[in-house]
């Protein structure tokens, strides 16, 4: 079992920065994929940026060059670094967990409650 707590989202002018921050709880947590996903007001969830165990990353084209995804295995944390805001990044931010069992080929999923991130002006 994994506990994901979000942090970090605010209120921001168009082209600052925020800092959003995961802090999971429970085991293993440095063999799990870490995931940013977004919902927009009125739209569908949307995955943003992903990191795997091994550290590559990953990150949706609307957000490429200005969102860095990373981990710190140590703290059990992962974050996502959003420059250049704009107001179309407005959106709850949500973290996810989720990692494969081979020997089943069952998976494990968990999310957080999400954070509030609002770019205007």
């Amino acid at each position: 079992q994994v506990q994901l707590v979000e942090s970090g989202g605010g209120l921001v002018q168009p082209g600052g920065s925020l800092r959003l921050s995961c802090a999971a709880s429970g085991s293993a947590f440095s063999i799990y994929t870490m995931n940013w996903y977004r919902q927009p007001p009125g739209k569908q969830r949307e995955l943003v940026a992903a990191i795997t165990s091994g550290g590559s990353t990953n990150t949706a084209d609307s957000v490429e060059g200005r969102f860095t995804i990373s981990r710190d295995n140590a703290k059990n944390t992962v974050y996502l670094q959003m420059n250049s805001l704009k107001p179309e990044d407005t959106a709850v931010y949500y973290c996810n967990a989720n990692r494969l069992f081979p020997a089943s080929g069952g998976v494990a999923n968990y999310w957080g409650q999400g954070t509030q991130v609002t770019v205007s002006s």
